[in-house]
């Protein structure tokens, strides 16, 4: 079967490999020269934390979530299981508690073992909560080698190749067309906003962190991922609205803040980067795959797009070839990730 697939984050990726391994034709239609800045997948932190998640999301996304880590851990070669450690100030102390009861498989760590876990954050949190399942990785190296990937296996990638709403209401070229353009996709989907993220990254060589730290504050959850060469990823805003054209003096004052409570030496570091993007997002903010004729749709990822674009990516891919190798059926029990007409 040939497949057309527009879009090149990393739902399209995803949705790409699994129909590769179904030996299709599979051809990538992009309007930028991606995966770069012009996707939201590029501005993601690149947390695998299906647990910490469920903080607030719904059991389908920590089921999609475990599913999409064995994809990843197959895919990348920078997947890191280092775990996931959630800590508060004193004052938000009942926060960290709260969390607690709506998550699981985490380890109550009391200074000495977060001193153990992260040396540089020795006698500046009395407690916190480890996940030790959990993994990172670097999105920025991980759409490069998943396109490679896919370009070894034989797919073609059209990039910088503009269409016209003439262009995506014909008939695909191929037997089917997937369509992963994110917030572009409103033209078709009338349910799909906008969660503008805002993210920081930074360079600092007077800190050291091996895992993605999470500081519980009030508003937002906000996050510190570690990267090579000295850099870490603060994140990261959720605002509903759809501007992108610049982050907000607020946010970056809160996102800064966090980095700095979390340990002072972030006060030096050199700000490399701000940037701004809105997460496509269904008023569930659960993804959705809804079917038109012979294109189907896979979106509305919100926050989660690396934690469940494989595992949605692949019941997709069984939807249109026709057959059903996922044995969770969860699906059935979780009508809004699932969706077949019009909207």
């Amino acid at each position: 079967m040939k497949i057309e697939i527009i879009g090149s984050g990393i739902v399209g990726l995803s949705c790409a490999a699994f129909f590769t391994e179904q030996d299709c034709d599979v051809t990538v239609i992009s309007t930028s020269n991606g995966p770069d800045e012009s996707c939201c997948s590029w501005w993601a932190g690149g947390m695998l934390a299906p647990w910490c998640e469920m903080e607030s999301a719904e059991p389908l996304i920590g089921e999609l979530g475990l599913e999409s880590m064995k994809f990843w851990e197959k895919f990348t070669s920078s997947y890191q299981k280092k775990g996931t450690l959630v800590v508060a100030t004193s004052r938000d102390l009942p926060d960290l508690k709260r969390f607690g009861r709506r998550t699981e498989n985490w380890q109550q760590v009391k200074q000495n073992e977060i001193a153990t876990l992260e040396p540089d954050l020795a006698d500046r949190f009395t407690t916190g909560l480890y996940y030790p399942e959990e993994a990172h990785f670097d999105p920025r190296q991980v759409l490069p080698e998943l396109k490679n990937y896919l370009k070894n296996k034989g797919v073609i990638f059209q990039s910088n190749t503009s269409l016209s709403t003439q262009d995506l209401h014909a008939p695909p070229k191929a037997d089917h067309r997937i369509d992963c353009r994110g917030l572009a996709a409103q033209d078709h989907l009338d349910e799909l906003r906008g969660v503008k993220g805002e993210m920081i990254l930074i360079k600092s060589s007077e800190v050291k962190l091996s895992r993605p730290i999470r500081l519980l504050h009030p508003r937002i959850p906000l996050y510190i991922v570690p990267r090579e060469n000295n850099l870490f990823m603060v994140g990261a805003t959720m605002i509903e609205n759809e501007n992108r054209s610049g982050a907000t003096v607020r946010s970056v004052l809160e996102l800064l803040s966090a980095a700095y409570a979390l340990h002072p030496a972030f006060g030096e570091a050199e700000i490399i980067e701000i940037g701004v993007d809105a997460r496509p997002a269904f008023p569930d903010n659960l993804p959705r795959i809804i079917r038109k004729g012979n294109t189907t749709y896979l979106n509305g990822m919100y926050r989660h797009g690396y934690l469940a674009a494989p595992a949605m990516a692949k019941r997709l891919v069984e939807q249109v070839l026709g057959y059903n190798t996922t044995t969770t059926p969860y699906e059935q029990a979780n009508k809004p990730a699932l969706s077949t007409g019009s909207m």
